[in-house]
């Protein structure tokens, strides 16, 4: 019952924040405020969230920091979006390893119209696969030129999210 409160109230303020917020997939440079945020910190890992692709289809968050390594799963309600999801994968795991310190694993969950997409990514995964260290990237600028170059490669993109399923 304590866990149905809380996500309530969790819901809530997404909601408050993101009627805040009027233009959410494009991040003009705000969601860097939130480099290194905790996944702890759940205010600023919800604002990061509502920054990134997609957010208009946000629908929720978990955070998971009961015991290490620590993520975060994130609920997206797809059945109505037109963007990219594999795109949407890659954009958003790329930021949240590049803000949030300590998330070592983040779980996307795509409701579609076909059924539930889920994505387990982690920080060592995405890390690997240009051997960058996000939590060194320091500029948005720098995180969009690596993201654009990651999804040039679309069939290294379709191999890597295979391996996430």
């Amino acid at each position: 019952m304590n866990r149905l409160i809380k996500s309530l109230i969790l819901l809530l303020v997404l909601t408050l924040v993101s009627d805040c917020n009027s233009d959410a997939d494009s991040s003009n440079g705000e969601v860097f405020e939130y480099k290194d945020s905790y996944v702890g910190d759940n205010s600023a890992v919800v604002n990061t969230v509502i920054h990134l692709q997609g957010a208009d289809y946000f629908s929720g968050i978990a955070p998971q920091t009961k015991e290490q390594p620590y993520g975060i799963v994130v609920d997206y309600d797809w059945s109505e979006s037109t963007i990219d999801l594999q795109e949407t994968v890659i954009n958003n795991d790329s930021y949240l390893f590049t803000l949030i310190q300590n998330m070592d694993w983040v779980t996307f969950k795509f409701n579609t119209i076909d059924g539930l997409e889920e994505f387990n990514v982690t920080r060592e995964e995405v890390e690997g696969w240009d051997e960058v260290t996000l939590s060194e990237i320091e500029s948005e600028e720098k995180l969009r030129e690596l993201i654009q170059v990651r999804l040039e490669g679309s069939e290294e993109v379709t191999e890597f999210l295979k391996k996430l399923r």
